[in-house]
């Protein structure tokens, strides 16, 4: 293949992904757009902080990045942080300092390699918490469906302002549920739903159904406005963006960092708190962007805390809230056909050029034609399908996947998956004590033959499964313990070995045989009454212990 070919290949490869990654993009900008403003209210911070944090997330970020798939943008998980920052701290000139310099903590962690840890994050916790998410999405946005919009858009956490929580917003609905906007959320599902099986739509396969949707919502809000009364939505019903008519308004969108606050102690520990949870969220998203990723492809998570720090520190210089890879932006992405990271990078420049462009015309959306949106991808991170899938897999990967799942929502991503992660570690534990050793036996006239061959590493983990083993040994067996393939035993296990030989055994009259001890192990190979030899052990017939 000859330049000219390879330019042209080039081109036409970059045609096609551009066809999958246009619509794709205005789906995430149409999703990212009220989330932005959402999470910045939610955190006490300007409206405009989070649209660039939103924008910078897109541009910069995704242009960064190493991840076909991943979006990023102001973050839910961090809203309690930047709340409770920016009060503690005085101001959010401060707060931006700190902001600073967690992106350039962020950019330490990529240069060491941290971004390794992502490598151990098991498969059944990362599939729990997009179920959660999904959960959480699909309960958030019920309400606004209806249009109960008390709670801002982007609160993914259970306990909400007030008092109430999740499900109490859930009941309440019933009690502000909106006409027009109960119509306009049926209307968008249903499109939503026939938007790719329709043949006569499938030819508009460059215009998403969401954007259908929210053209369609423009205009029947238009509608039952002009039909007045009880039809009209109020403000509170619709995307809220700040309108920018000057150039001094668009000067005052942005505000610089106080530097001179670094010397304060406190604006380190927020920056440390906000590097270490937004790194953690970035590392988990850009996980499950791979897994959810048609084409399977991998994400280098150095690379991306690299990117994520870059972002991070230029936010902060311009008045922007920390960011991080987002699930639910990354979802919208996935399943909208992005092909490259050409559809964050889009969803960014779309989400500048139209803030300042058309303001107005934003302001129209009604967040019940949102919601319908998200109600779906809420749907396809939680389908019920997985919850069998998982359940067919076994209870060393259900279990795990079900408690993430439930801590996900009703705590926070990050706790969620820390639950899910300690409990994975238990299941790996007690699959550690049960591979301590094989166990076998049979029975003769005079009692229990026993034999038990210690695995080649033995652990003070495997000590409550040999302990427990050792205590039910039958009085008047005979018990042969072999070490012969063994590299390592804990001194733990060693002393418990030794008790037995030296006091449970002589209790239960065990005839016990030790073969294959070490002499540096500090154990007589000596036996009670020698019956038979380790060499002819494979004469007894084996014996599956499922509870040591």
């Amino acid at each position: 293949m000859d330049y000219w070919q390879q330019q042209e290949f080039t081109i036409m490869n970059l045609q096609q992904k551009l066809k999958a990654d246009l619509p794709a993009s205005l789906v995430v900008f149409l999703v990212a757009l009220p989330l932005c403003l959402g999470i910045a209210m939610a955190s006490g911070a300007p409206l405009f902080a989070g649209i660039i944090s939103g924008v910078i997330g897109g541009l910069v970020v995704g242009s960064l990045s190493g991840s076909n798939v991943s979006v990023s943008g102001p973050a839910a998980g961090l809203t309690a942080i930047v709340l409770t920052a920016i009060s503690t701290l005085g101001s959010y000139e401060v707060f931006l300092s700190a902001v600073v310099l967690a992106g350039l903590m962020q950019l330490v962690l990529g240069l060491i390699k941290a971004g390794s840890v992502a490598d151990y994050f098991p498969n059944s916790v990362v599939e729990g918490m997009l179920a959660g998410i999904g959960v959480i999405i699909f309960l958030k946005q019920l309400p606004h469906a209806v249009g109960y919009d008390r709670d801002t858009e982007g609160d993914m956490s259970f306990e909400e302002k007030g008092g109430s929580n999740t499900f109490t917003s859930l009941m309440d609905m019933f009690d502000y549920m909106h006409p027009t906007a109960v119509i306009l959320s049926a209307i968008s599902l249903l499109l939503l739903i026939t938007w790719d099986k329709v043949p006569a739509l499938k030819k508009l396969k460059l215009l998403p159904g969401a954007l259908a949707v929210v053209a369609t919502g423009i205009v029947l809000q238009e509608v039952f406005t002009g039909m007045g009364g009880k039809w009209v939505l109020q403000s509170e019903h619709l995307v809220t963006l700040p309108v920018v008519d000057s150039v001094s308004a668009l000067w005052g969108i942005f505000t610089l960092p106080d530097f001179s606050a670094l010397v304060n102690e406190k604006v380190w520990i927020v920056a440390a708190t906000i590097a270490i949870v937004a790194s953690l969220e970035t590392l988990l998203c850009i996980e499950a962007g791979d897994k959810m990723d048609p084409q399977k492809r991998y994400s280098e998570p150095n690379r991306e805390l690299l990117a994520q720090g870059v972002g991070n520190s230029l936010s902060g210089l311009i008045g922007g809230l920390p960011m991080t890879s987002v699930v639910v932006r990354t979802t919208a992405n996935i399943t909208s056909g992005a092909q490259s990271r050409m559809s964050a990078i889009l969803h960014g420049f779309f989400l500048l050029i139209c803030v300042l462009t058309i303001p107005r015309l934003l302001n129209k959306i009604p967040l019940a034609s949102l919601a319908a949106i998200l109600l779906m991808i809420g749907y396809k991170l939680a389908n019920p399908s997985k919850l069998w899938h998982f359940y067919r897999q076994g209870k060393y990967q259900f279990f795990p996947f079900v408690i993430t799942l439930l801590a996900v929502v009703f705590t926070d991503l990050l706790t969620g998956v820390c639950i899910g992660l300690g409990l994975s570690i238990l299941f790996i534990l007690r699959g550690n004590m049960k591979n301590a050793y094989s166990f076998s036996s049979e029975s003769y006239k005079d009692g229990d033959r026993i034999y038990i061959e210690l695995a080649q590493e033995v652990s003070f983990l495997n000590k409550a499964a040999i302990k427990r083993t050792l205590s039910e040994m039958p009085e008047g067996s005979s018990v042969v313990i072999d070490a012969s393939s063994t590299q390592y035993i804990a001194h733990d296990i060693l002393e418990l070995i030794k008790e037995f030989r030296d006091i449970v055994s002589k209790q239960k009259n065990i005839h016990l045989e030790l073969t294959g001890f070490k002499e540096d192990y500090e154990i007589e190979n000596t036996s009670h009454i020698k019956i038979f030899s380790a060499d002819n052990k494979e004469k007894y017939k084996a014996v599956t212990v499922t509870e040591p």
